[in-house]
């Protein structure tokens, strides 16, 4: 079997399954089943697949097709135009997660310590770390996630130290010039309503949280200014419809802004303690 005639048949499949970007999906899969960028299919359509490349092929087809995510299959995913490394244990980094780093390099590109909470694969502490040269945390209550976190910091060359913990119960007072954080915030009422991708693979104590979705945005917010250092920047990202009940968790806060996404969606909220 050709790679043409390969990516001809999985971008059939995919499509018969409904399954988003089937073409490009059929590209992503067959370029690390084959260890080749998606260019050198484009490069080599006629070239031969090896039985192993091939058997690699169908079995991350089926993958795909019972719904788990390409980035769990591949084991990465692109933020800020860094290659993390992702597994089921960690949340996918979304595109609209770096509008969090720019707001941050806009309002607080001078902090010198800064914490991510709930953090993850690490995509926002280490992408600040390096573009900023401030020293970096990470807060997780999941220690397999502090597993995938550190393995990309050292891949990546970020010095950033991940801490197991509850949000910010580790760190002690006026020690953080920045905190940010992409929190939990689906209601658990609302898990029937996502994508079989998100709700049956990735992990659920970084979806919901709680039975409003605004339990975690409250603990955030109610413990950020402990933690700051006076003047420091509290930046979260927002879920859709959140914009209004996180504002007014805010009130007291100075300097509020409100950053939306491409779509013009209200993605960010930024604020200085006092």
């Amino acid at each position: 079997m050709t790679v043409q005639t390969a990516l001809v048949q999985g971008t059939h499949l995919l499509e018969e399954a409904q399954i988003a970007v089937p073409r490009l999906t059929a590209e992503v899969l067959l370029g690390y089943a084959m260890h080749v960028e998606r260019a050198s299919l484009f490069a080599h359509p006629e070239r031969e697949l090896s039985e192993v490349e091939w058997l690699h092929y169908g079995r991350y087809l089926h993958e795909r097709l019972s719904g788990k995510p390409t980035q769990y299959i591949t084991h990465r995913q692109e933020f800020y135009g860094r290659e993390f490394r992702v597994t089921p244990d960690v949340l996918i980094p979304r595109p609209e997660t770096e509008h969090v780093v720019e707001v941050a390099l806009r309002v607080a590109a001078r902090a010198r310590r800064i914490l991510d909470v709930g953090a993850g694969s690490g995509a926002l502490a280490i992408t600040l770390a390096l573009e900023t040269g401030a020293e970096a945390w990470g807060s997780e209550l999941s220690p397999a996630a502090v597993a995938v976190a550190s393995a990309n910091a050292a891949r990546l060359g970020a010095p950033v130290a991940f801490v197991v913990c509850d949000l910010m119960a580790a760190f002690a007072g006026g020690t953080m010039g920045l905190v940010v954080s992409n929190p939990p915030y689906v209601p658990e009422a609302h898990r029937a309503d996502l994508q079989r991708e998100v709700r049956d693979w990735e992990p659920p104590a970084a979806l919901f949280a709680g039975e409003t979705g605004f339990e975690i945005y409250h603990r955030i917010v109610e413990d950020a200014p402990r933690v700051l250092a006076p003047g420091g920047w509290l930046i979260l990202e927002l879920g859709f419809g959140c914009l209004d009940r996180v504002s007014a968790m805010l009130s007291g806060w100075r300097d509020v802004q409100v950053e939306p996404d491409l779509a013009g969606i209200p993605r960010v909220i930024a604020a200085r303690a006092g």
